[in-house]
């Protein structure tokens, strides 16, 4: 055989694959140099976790930092977001506020190139220390959570920290309203540590009376607020030793138009339309009687309105004056009339009896008796009790017709008795004259309308020159 052997070599499948995969490798990479490359996913890039940056798993945060040490100083700062509401029947107020704590904790240094903060949100704050800080005298308060908590804690590279939060907080004020509602109420915002006490941990505002910011556009449709501003002190309890307190206080003045026009100026209506009845005719019964139970009736619904809103303090409230000396004034109108109506029945009946029993009397004097009386020897006294004859002339009944004229002196007689009878009508007068004033009804209106007017008038000026 002269041709040359040809060797053909066989590789199993196996080989000719993975020979096809190295390949296409090669291929691809030689296509993709030429290519521009992406930058790298951040997103997907392995990083430190914030445990291990901030060191939270070596340190025990269940211990205040530098524990064994000098208390460790915690500066507050409020931000006043709202004042949302002031209750008089429960005598406490709602206040929606920013609350900063600012202290420092070694444990939580990091080292950074930027020197840089990190910020974080609720979550890390169950894992490391903050400050116990509660309000005194809250009855609720919450920690907003919409749309997540309201919670940032700011760390910065030397271990300082900003932990906010925002919060609604509703706490009692001890208000006082005898001066109500013409008066200033003074409430204050307390906080302070619930564990520690001044020895571990020292509460103080950071930046003095500018570490309390307000917003300019909070209002109250009642009150006026006039001024903010902190104070801090030392509170003792006897079973766990003194504390840092702060304070947050703030003065209220109560807008007094609303109370004018709900409350005194209906009273003082009232008690006007009770002096109508004055100018009425005192036998309109039904009229007098009417006016005078509505106008009680209706102060005692201002009354109870007033008091249906307010607490049920045991001290008398200026509003209390007002409307109680209005509705006297008001009841005193009704018990006015009642007398004058009493008294004119009484005079009335009086009259009446004196109209039946007056009979027409002829009284006659002899002769003798007269001429007497002319001669002067009777006293006057006797002449007196003539007052009540008529002025005819007086002669004996047993003369002749021809013989009754009038004696040429009777004329005297007849002026001594009547000047008589006006010296005794004098002495009367100025005895009967407070009983003819209490008979005459007409009087006791007429003095009413000056008398009434005027010293409701008085007890005004006295009230408002007081109270305001």
């Amino acid at each position: 055989m002269s041709a040359a052997a040809v060797a053909v070599v066989f590789f199993p499948p196996s080989v000719i694959l993975h020979s096809c995969f190295f390949i296409s490798l090669t291929l691809m990479f030689s296509s993709s140099s030429s290519l521009p490359k992406k930058p790298p996913d951040v997103t997907k890039s392995r990083k430190t976790k914030t445990e291990h940056l901030l060191k939270v798993d070596d340190h025990d945060f269940t211990m205040r930092p530098a524990f064994g040490g000098p208390a460790i100083p915690v500066g507050v700062d409020v931000q006043v977001e709202s004042l949302d509401s002031i209750s008089e029947v429960d005598m406490d107020f709602t206040m929606t506020l920013y609350l900063r704590h600012y202290w420092k904790d070694e444990r939580l240094s990091f080292s950074s190139s930027t020197n840089k903060s990190m910020t974080f949100d609720g979550r890390l704050v169950k894992k490391i220390w903050v400050p116990d800080v509660f309000f005194v005298h809250s009855k609720r308060s919450f920690i907003h959570d919409t749309t997540t908590d309201n919670i940032m804690l700011r760390v910065f590279p030397d271990g300082h920290v900003l932990y906010s939060l925002r919060v609604t907080v509703t706490a009692a004020c001890n208000m006082d309203f005898s001066r109500f509602p013409l008066d200033s109420q003074t409430c204050s915002l307390e906080l302070e540590s619930y564990a520690y006490t001044d020895e571990d941990l020292m509460l103080y505002w950071k930046s003095g009376d500018e570490s309390l910011s307000t917003d300019d556009r909070i209002s109250l449709s009642q009150f006026l607020i006039q001024k903010f501003h902190t104070t801090s002190r030392l509170a003792f309890y006897s079973s766990t030793g003194w504390y840092n307190r702060l304070y947050i206080n703030f003065t209220l003045r109560r807008h007094i138009f609303f109370f004018l026009l709900q409350t005194y100026f209906p009273a003082t209506l009232m008690v006007m339309l009770s002096w109508v009845s004055f100018w009425i005719d005192r036998r309109a019964v039904p009229a007098r009687v009417s006016l005078g139970i509505t106008t009680v009736l209706t102060m005692s619904t201002i009354i109870t309105g007033v008091n249906a809103s307010m607490p049920r303090v045991s001290y008398i409230k200026a509003v209390d004056i007002y409307l109680w000396v209005s509705f006297v004034f008001v009841f005193l109108s009704v018990l006015e009339y009642a007398a004058v109506n009493y008294l004119s029945t009484v005079q009335d009946r009086r009259e009446r009896k004196m109209r039946e029993r007056s009979l027409p009397c002829t009284c006659s004097i002899s002769q003798t008796r007269t001429m007497t009386m002319l001669d002067g020897t009777y006293s006057e006294a006797d002449t007196n009790s003539l007052a009540g004859y008529t002025e005819e002339p007086m002669v004996p009944e047993d003369e002749p017709e021809e013989k009754q004229k009038v004696p040429e002196k009777s004329e005297h007689m007849v002026v001594h008795l009547s000047m008589s009878t006006e010296s005794a009508g004098i002495k009367k007068r100025k005895s009967l004259r407070a009983l003819n004033i209490i008979q005459n009804t007409h009087a006791i209106d007429k003095y009413s309308r000056m008398i009434f007017p005027g010293s409701y008038i008085f007890f005004n000026l006295i009230y408002w020159s007081v109270y305001c």
